[in-house]
């Protein structure tokens, strides 16, 4: 017969009172601080917007003053913002077209008709002025709080013949209790206000989202056709290696043996057996180097020490078979998606394979880090410089291997050298 625990509580019962201590811990959480923190970090980035928006101050001529400096510096506040959200909150707003160049240019009178240049002043004159209005109420609310929350305790506290001392009665309590309510409220509060600013942040400060989608839709046809005319390109390319190396050579070992075949039968059996031997061992050296030139395509096909090891220990083959010193750095946490680590493979293999092509180096290093949720690869060399991906396939091709998984490639190279390539790839897809 089955029993029932029946002092056995379910889980369900106990999520009211892990309600009720959240709420009662709110205002002592590390939380509710730090976003405190952060929507008071944001008032004073918005007093240019307040002052020139004061009726009173028309009269001075002062707001003309803060409106050419909100222009002339607009770059640098929302720059500041940006950096807020990052080291406050860890979030990253994507940064919008800027102008370049000084104030009174061309350049500016482009970004003025942009909308981007709109929507940044409307978060620096509309939204940041109304946020920190509330941010500074959420702060009163605060200091509000904590003063009327300790009235009942300096009451009872009060020594009887002070001045201060007048009796506790209901009043006292019902202070102290609008003052607890509002330390329970003022975390919330900051936490909408916190929500609110991202909103607008992300909307305003940000690039535009239909722009931002049309532009993305665009680099992924253009690296959809990257991947296509590389994967074309790679496929040509074993062709001609295949016909041009290990097809020769087998080829070359199958005449070697019926040449063999046809002369042998004529001669005597000592001189067949001496003659045996000569084609059995030009025909293994023929089969090793066929093999050789095989297992090289493979391995430029994809390494199995990739896919088994890492592109620690890939890399390290790759600068071992170098013909120049490679000095090789790889700081990377964890394993990346698999197509990152295939494309971060083949751009430093043949981004080696340039150097020791093209740049007359002596040497060579190749560092690969972790930055956030990106993977920098940098390779460098003290060539001869003069390296222009508009000139040559060789970096057009890496950069089309770096679009073909959303990433990025410069290269920087001036006449005498040295020559560092930069690429930027995802972690993960």
């Amino acid at each position: 017969m089955a029993t029932t625990d029946m002092g056995a509580v379910p889980a369900t019962a106990h999520q009211p009172w892990r309600t009720a201590l959240r709420l009662l811990g709110a205002p002592f959480s590390r939380w509710a601080w730090q976003e405190t923190g952060f929507i008071a970090a944001g008032v004073p980035l918005a007093l240019p917007a307040v002052v020139l928006l004061a009726p009173k101050a028309w009269h001075t001529g002062l707001p003309v003053c803060v409106a050419l400096l909100l222009l002339l510096f607009h770059r640098l506040l929302t720059r500041l913002q940006r950096d807020r959200f990052r080291a406050l909150l860890g979030l990253e707003i994507p940064a919008a077209a800027e102008r370049e160049g000084p104030l009174l240019s061309r350049a500016t009178l482009r970004w003025l008709r942009s909308d981007s240049a709109w929507r940044q002043l409307g978060y620096h004159l509309v939204a940041a002025p109304l946020l920190s209005a509330l941010a500074v109420a959420v702060l009163a609310g605060w200091t509000a709080g904590l003063v009327l929350a300790t009235v009942f305790g300096w009451a009872w506290a009060a020594p009887t013949d002070s001045y201060a001392f007048n009796g506790q009665d209901a009043g006292d309590i019902w202070i102290t209790a609008v003052g607890l309510v509002l330390l329970l409220a003022m975390p919330w509060a900051a936490r909408l206000v916190r929500r609110l600013d991202g909103y607008a942040a992300a909307a305003l400060l940000g690039p535009n989202r239909a722009r931002e989608l049309a532009r993305r839709v665009e680099s992924l046809a253009e690296s959809r056709s990257g991947v296509v005319d590389a994967a074309d390109a790679e496929r040509r390319r074993i062709e001609r290696d295949l016909h041009d190396g290990a097809q020769q050579r087998l080829v070359s070992l199958a005449v070697n043996l019926g040449l063999a075949k046809r002369t042998l039968r004529g001669l005597p059996p000592e001189q067949q057996a001496v003659r045996a031997m000569e084609v059995i061992d030009e025909a293994h050296l023929e089969a090793q180097a066929a093999i050789a030139e095989l297992r090289d395509l493979v391995r430029g096909l994809h390494p199995v020490v990739l896919e088994d090891r890492g592109l620690d220990a890939a890399l390290s083959g790759i600068a071992a078979r170098a013909p120049l010193p490679v000095r090789l750095v790889v700081e990377l946490p964890g394993r990346a998606d698999p197509a990152v680590e295939a494309v971060a493979y083949f751009v430093v293999s043949e981004a080696l394979a340039n150097i020791a092509k093209h740049a007359r180096a002596s040497r060579a290093e190749v560092a690969v880090r972790q930055s956030g949720t990106r993977i920098v690869i940098t390779v460098a060399d003290d060539g001869v410089g003069g390296a222009d991906p508009a000139r040559g396939t060789g970096l057009a091709g890496l950069r089309q291997r770096a679009a073909s998984v959303d990433g990025s490639l410069a290269v920087t190279s001036p006449l005498g050298g040295p020559t560092v390539l930069t690429v930027e790839l995802p972690c993960a897809l």
